[in-house]
């Protein structure tokens, strides 16, 4: 699987079944820098947001920049809504193996980079619904938040994406697309540093399983300490369409 071990078997916690709810504020055992700003709590957000400084429950997707200066990594940034389905999981670790995968995936991603982890956060949103859903649609993705305490990575992975907007981000129930398309990338509250995945707030972001910034698709890497984007080449993204990303 694209997606790294994820789940109560894992050690995971579960958030709430709450719409456009949060976890409680997690204090990270090992803080993360992100674009220079040391933070050392976080919340995993249902609508799709790990957020640094506050809880996330806006459900309509802005692009970035953010003008109100919030610092946050989005890995679909939509109008969850887990009461009608799907779970939301995170865990931090230092397990030996999963740590072992990572390390060996940055490596080939930023070979100019020698990394080996020594701390990983995982939130996973599995099978999740969305808000007004009348269907049995579900997307599930994961973010995935890594150091060795000198370098940090985060890396978006997307198994499964059915639907790309909620019904009150006009949307449409039955088949969860139209509207407000969900959003995807980063943004560090600066103003200049952020990353706006393409195909967000459209519905081509729908497609965001077959596209990848390293050669993986439905993966997405990038350093977050100071900023570095893999793959600066385009990645070829569905060989049915000869569609460039």
């Amino acid at each position: 699987s694209l997606l790294y071990p994820y789940g109560p078997d894992q050690g995971d916690q579960t958030n709430p079944k709450h719409d456009d709810g949060t976890s409680e504020r997690i204090t990270l055992s090992v803080p993360f820098t992100f674009f220079g700003k040391t933070h050392e709590a976080l919340f995993v957000n249902n609508n799709g947001v790990i957020s640094f400084d506050e809880p996330v429950r806006q459900y309509t997707p802005d692009p970035f920049p953010l003008a109100d200066g919030r610092s946050f990594v989005a890995p679909y940034w939509a109008d969850v809504d887990n009461v009608l389905g799907g779970d939301i999981f995170y865990r931090q670790t230092t397990n030996a193996v999963l740590l072992e995968d990572i390390s060996q995936d940055i490596n080939q991603y930023f070979p100019q980079i020698p990394f080996i982890a020594t701390w990983a956060f995982v939130a996973t949103w599995d099978h999740v619904a969305y808000y007004g859903s009348t269907s049995t649609k579900g997307n599930t993705f994961q973010a995935v938040l890594t150091t060795d305490s000198k370098t940090f990575f985060i890396i978006l992975n997307y198994w499964d994406i059915q639907w790309t907007t909620g019904a009150a981000s006009d949307g449409d129930a039955e088949t969860g697309l139209g509207g407000i398309a969900a959003h995807a990338g980063f943004n560090s509250g600066d103003d200049t540093n952020f990353y706006n995945i393409p195909g967000s707030q459209t519905d081509t972001i729908i497609n965001i399983t077959t596209t990848s910034n390293v050669n993986v698709p439905g993966r997405w890497a990038f350093r977050v300490d100071n900023f570095q984007l893999a793959g600066v080449a385009p990645t070829k993204v569905n060989e049915d369409n000869d569609c460039w990303l």
